[in-house]
């Protein structure tokens, strides 16, 4: 339990950078977002909150806090997965007026919207999955808490992926539309695995099952072009995903 004693500190970090990642994309147009933007932006912050706190309380001496607030965080999870999945139509909205208005769009084409709903899709399907496993592992600490853990690697990619996508973009504004989105996405990618990796190596987790499945989740995002570009892709989100 004493190698968990400063876990909370350390979650600060990804709280920190999913902030930066996603405050101009959600605060630069705070009025303009739909209800369904704004209660899974405070949704997934709230969970982020929750990675900290938690591991204080139980680490301090908190214990009973620790439970209630765990059956609470359970709920706030549900939220982010299926508040997530709610905006999903957003995406085919979007690829859909990328279609009809691609001088507005630019380097954003139709095909970058469904993959970018194609890969959450996986994501939220594994975060749900590493909440469920952790709920099962509760009674022992080390799952429990590292599959609790995992859950913010699996689910930084839109907040910090934005943000970097963002700041691309604008260094290579003389380009536009010549702008190549993907490349700073992989660059996302490749921030989040080291600190997947760094995290799991530094408590001891690098073969622990909820790393293999964070790995695999941020590997799969790499695919996002070519399955977004699949017109089979596209025709299966499309009778998934109705608004």
């Amino acid at each position: 339990m004493n190698k968990y004693r400063t876990l909370y500190l350390w979650m600060l970090i990804p709280m920190i950078i999913m902030q930066l990642g996603i405050y101009k994309d959600y605060w630069g147009d705070f009025s303009d977002n739909a209800w369904s933007v704004h209660i899974h932006y405070w949704t997934g912050t709230i969970w982020y909150l929750y990675l900290i706190i938690q591991p204080y309380f139980v680490t301090h001496g908190h214990v009973n806090r620790h439970r209630t607030n765990g059956i609470i965080g359970m709920f706030v999870a549900g939220g982010v997965c299926l508040t997530a999945l709610s905006m999903m139509n957003r995406d085919l909205v979007n690829a859909t007026h990328a279609a009809e208005h691609p001088d507005r769009f630019g380097p954003f084409q139709p095909w970058f919207f469904f993959g970018v709903a194609a890969v959450e899709i996986v994501m939220m399907v594994a975060f749900g999955f590493a909440v469920i496993k952790s709920i099962i592992h509760r009674k022992q600490v080390e799952n429990h808490s590292w599959w609790l853990i995992s859950t913010v690697f699996i689910i930084m990619m839109p907040a910090l992926g934005r943000g970097i996508q963002n700041v691309y973009v604008g260094m290579h504004s003389k380009e536009w539309p010549n702008v190549d989105i993907i490349f700073p996405l992989y660059l996302t990618q490749a921030v989040i695995i080291t600190l997947l990796l760094l995290g799991a190596w530094k408590y001891g987790k690098l073969k622990h099952p909820a790393t293999y499945l964070a790995l695999g989740v941020n590997l799969f995002i790499f695919l996002l072009e070519p399955i977004g570009r699949s017109e089979n892709v596209q025709v299966f989100l499309k009778d998934l995903i109705k608004g």
